[in-house]
């Protein structure tokens, strides 16, 4: 029989509750690297989870989206109403076109009258970058600022804007830029070659092809009074160029584009054998453009 201090042990022992024993669970043991690393898995689970998204069902709401309004529509109303004066469905004639400009240049100055043509071209090869200059027949209506780089003190009689020579360079040397065309001699290009970075961005460092390096700076500065223009094509193949002004005369215009499409026709690569020119288009400032027919042209 137990004894009753044996008893009340016993009775102690069921009262008490049982202490909870908080069970260890061993950490995941990884390796420093290879399929069994941390990173490894980490990213096998991250890549299932997200398969496990793809897999699930999606509720998105059809948004509508938001309409674009064209390019003229979000013009000025001026624009607005010199865009509804031309069909561009239409491509022009281009005498039709220059009596058309007026109508569409709503500015309160004298705007310029610009072409742009696109070139079948490929810039990547050599004789594809067409630059060339020409005098047009009636100019372009803008003054001309012409700079003289020579030695030669006569040529200060002649009535360039700006001439002369050691003097000239310390103009530069402060980055006085007064000048839209720069013409010099063969002889002193040398001393111009550390303002190549200066100039060239800017387009008027001198070169022989635009003829502003020369021996005979009298002829070349009469050609640059007179409307001397020089084009390039961009890095999209396009050239452009003003040819007048809207005071101008239409058979001045006239000239003007036919003379300037006849230099860039000669400037045709000889190893393009499709079409050299894409489209024409003939805008004034700040004004619609209007497409000209390339078969009168």
């Amino acid at each position: 029989m137990p004894s009753k201090k044996e008893e009340q042990v016993s009775e102690k022992t069921k009262e008490q509750p049982k202490k909870r024993t908080n069970t260890v669970i061993p950490e995941t043991t990884f390796s420093k690297a290879g399929k069994r690393s941390k990173k490894t898995i980490s990213q096998k689970e991250e890549a299932l989870k997200k398969e496990q998204r793809k897999s699930e069902p999606k509720n998105i709401e059809s948004k509508a989206t938001p309409k674009t309004r064209p390019i003229h529509e979000r013009k000025s109303k001026k624009y607005k109403d010199s865009y509804t004066l031309i069909d561009h469905t239409k491509e022009y004639a281009l005498e039709e076109a220059i009596e058309l400009l007026p109508k569409t240049s709503k500015t309160k100055f004298d705007s310029s009258v610009e072409i742009h043509i696109s070139l079948n071209i490929d810039r990547r090869h050599a004789d594809h970058n067409i630059r060339d200059s020409l005098t047009l027949p009636y100019g372009n209506g803008k003054k001309i600022r012409v700079a003289i780089y020579s030695d030669d003190p006569e040529l200060k009689k002649i009535g360039a804007d700006l001439v002369g020579g050691d003097d000239f360079l310390q103009l530069l040397d402060r980055g006085e830029l007064n000048f839209d065309v720069l013409i010099t001699t063969p002889s002193l290009m040398p001393k111009l070659a550390k303002y190549a970075k200066l100039l060239g961005p800017r387009g008027l460092m001198p070169n022989p092809k635009s003829g502003t390096v020369t021996t005979d700076i009298n002829k070349t500065y009469n050609d640059s009074r007179n409307g001397k223009i020089e084009y390039r094509v961009d890095s999209n193949g396009i050239i452009h160029c003003s040819v007048g002004k809207v005071s101008f005369e239409p058979v001045q215009i006239l000239k003007n584009i036919e003379a300037l499409i006849d230099s860039v026709k000669s400037n045709k690569p000889s190893s393009l054998k499709s079409t050299f020119i894409k489209s024409v288009y003939l805008t004034t400032t700040m004004g619609p453009s209007i497409k000209l027919n390339l078969a009168n042209l």
